[in-house]
């Protein structure tokens, strides 16, 4: 099934979610000083030593102090709890239990190697190309990249894209195997337009987004083993509701930047796409498991050619999905608490 890369179906970051996570006063350590300098020089006993412009701000290599309606900004990091970290691996293990035997109580027979070598190469190419989409996305983010796309018209931004995803996709999706460098060259080009896209997710704590990253990757593999463990073609069945739910998704995320809304409608509809957007994706990589099993059989019996890196692509979409919301829903959650 081709889907959409729909994380570039709005802009990533909600600005209320950007300034809200961004807002720390800072306790310690060097301050810097926008138009209310003079101002401030004069309420400070304390010599002012270390001013930085804007500018060398984007250069300074794992800086996070940005400028904001005339206050100092400094993003804070908390340190790791291992306690909690314990706790939450071992509620991402009880799921897994607990999903694999409600759903998935009649197991098959064990993977014959073309569908073991077909499922490990495409997790391989998923994996690497979530890691170059992620180092990627950070070396944009430090060079002030991210800056210039929270500047630039959002309708600028949707429009590039979805035309460089949706192209780039287009084009390794309809590369023949065969063709090894062009194929690659399209699948890089595809990771690099991802890496633009989500390079303002940097703005938020790296506590969060190591978080989000644990919980998708306890996501993503629970689910992954219920697909590949379950009977064959079991959950092919769920594809067109799938589809139906995403598109509810898409058109919830949309909704408010082309239709008036109050703020009842505006949670509403928010709530669509982060919750209903979370269980839809995790649907996919279960059905996306189940494809890629299916398309191994048919390679075997030379009805098709198997092709991981197409079956990367789908796996790498739901993953980022998953990813992109559960920041949303750890940023929210982290803001009430305040």
């Amino acid at each position: 099934m081709l889907r959409l890369p729909t994380s570039t179906l709005r802009p990533l970051v909600n600005p209320t979610i950007i300034s809200s996570a961004l807002r720390r006063v800072p306790a310690r350590g060097s301050r810097y000083f926008s138009s209310g300098f003079a101002q401030t020089c004069r309420s400070s006993k304390r010599p002012v030593v270390n001013f930085q412009s804007p500018s060398s701000l984007l250069k300074t290599n794992g800086s996070r102090s940005f400028m904001s309606e005339g206050r100092p900004i400094v993003q804070e990091t908390k340190p790791i709890s291992w306690q909690r970290l314990a706790l939450t691996a071992g509620g991402v293990a009880g799921a897994v239990v607990i999903l694999d035997t409600a759903m998935n109580r009649d197991t098959r027979d064990p993977l014959n190697e073309s569908e073991r070598n077909l499922l490990n190469k495409s997790f391989q190419y998923t994996g690497a190309g979530l890691t170059l989409t992620a180092l990627a996305a950070r070396s944009l983010f430090r060079s002030g990249f991210a800056f210039r796309i929270m500047a630039a018209n959002p309708w600028v931004v949707l429009g590039v894209g979805l035309v460089g995803g949706i192209g780039t996709m287009m084009g390794t999706m309809y590369t023949a195997p065969e063709n090894t460098f062009q194929k690659h060259l399209f699948w890089l080009a595809f990771n690099g337009c991802q890496a633009a896209t989500l390079s303002p997710l940097f703005f938020f704590s790296p506590a969060i987004l190591s978080r989000a990253a644990l919980y998708t990757i306890g996501v993503v593999g629970s689910i992954s083993y219920i697909g590949a463990t379950a009977t064959n073609d079991k959950y092919l069945h769920i594809g067109a509701p799938l589809l139906a739910g995403v598109t509810v998704v898409a058109l919830s995320s949309l909704a408010p930047m082309v239709l008036p809304m109050g703020i009842r409608a505006l949670a509403i509809s928010e709530s669509i796409s982060l919750y209903g957007g979370l269980a839809v994706f995790g649907g996919f990589v279960l059905y996306d498991t189940q494809k890629i099993l299916n398309h191994a059989r048919m390679a075997e019996r030379g009805l098709m050619k198997a092709d991981p890196i197409n079956e990367s692509l789908s796996l790498e979409l739901d993953m980022i999905n998953i990813f992109i919301r559960l920041v949303q829903i750890l940023a929210l959650r982290s803001n009430n608490k305040k």
